[in-house]
């Protein structure tokens, strides 16, 4: 296994379980220890996990993961979410575009159109939109956050001032109950107002946001037009989905 592939096994079982074990990870691995702890060390110096005696921890565990540990998770599924929110997207629509790895693909799936507008507040997918002439950009300035989101007051006002036809936000939560949830009220507030000022409203979530609730509410299912996620949902929690009246779909 390439140190690359291996780096993200290590990264993915991380993110799952918020700790991982040198012989447990050289076991399923199928390398040395020492190699192991090599790796743990190169991703300790990249403030991914916290070094630990007989292992490694994701850095500030209990809050929202580091964006590049999340971006490890379920690449394939979020990819297919990407391309399934683009399809939504109609010529000449007005789109916007919270943060997030998720969030992420659908901007690289519209990265061809023509004749559309990307409203966002994420850093990394302005910085991919910008070199785009066919698509006019709009970036919403904000108070800077670790997950490449501008969010605060002045989002909030600079977004006040449009129209979307679409707005496709991530979450880190997602269940019937509690509706749509993440880590920090600010960025909830600010996704808040993206949904607020759309016509039609979707939540991109793949399978490990489904059924989880945490810290900031940023708005009811009720408020949720069309939620777009994985085959590996768990089918229940897409049944309370749709019972709620919620377009599902599952890619």
């Amino acid at each position: 296994m390439r140190k690359t592939d291996r780096m993200s096994a290590i990264l993915e079982r991380a993110s799952e379980t918020g700790r991982v074990d040198v012989a447990e990870l050289a076991a399923a691995l199928g390398v040395s220890g020492a190699t192991i702890r090599r790796d743990l060390q190169s991703l300790s110096a990249s403030h991914l996990l916290q070094r630990t005696h007989g292992g490694a921890v994701v850095a500030d565990t209990g809050q929202e993961l580091s964006v590049r540990v999340k971006a490890t998770r379920n690449q394939a599924e979020k990819r297919r979410i990407g391309t399934a929110a683009a399809e939504l997207v109609e010529d000449g629509a007005v789109v916007g575009l919270t943060g997030g790895t998720t969030a992420a693909e659908v901007g690289r799936a519209l990265a061809d159109r023509r004749g559309i507008t990307v409203v966002t507040n994420a850093i990394d997918i302005a910085a991919e939109l910008v070199h785009r002439p066919q698509i006019t950009l709009v970036v919403i300035g904000g108070v800077a956050q670790p997950s490449n989101e501008l969010v605060g007051p002045a989002a909030e006002m600079m977004l006040d001032n449009y129209h979307l036809d679409i707005a496709f936000i991530g979450v880190d939560g997602l269940s019937a109950q509690a509706g749509c949830t993440t880590y920090r009220e600010m960025e909830a507030q600010t996704d808040r107002n993206f949904l607020e000022r759309a016509r039609r409203s979707v939540v991109i979530a793949d399978r490990s946001k489904i059924g989880r609730v945490t810290f900031a509410r940023i708005v009811p299912l009720a408020r949720v037009d069309d939620i777009i996620t994985d085959k590996d949902a768990d089918p229940e929690r897409l049944r309370e989905f749709s019972e709620s009246g919620v377009r599902v779909h599952v890619v």
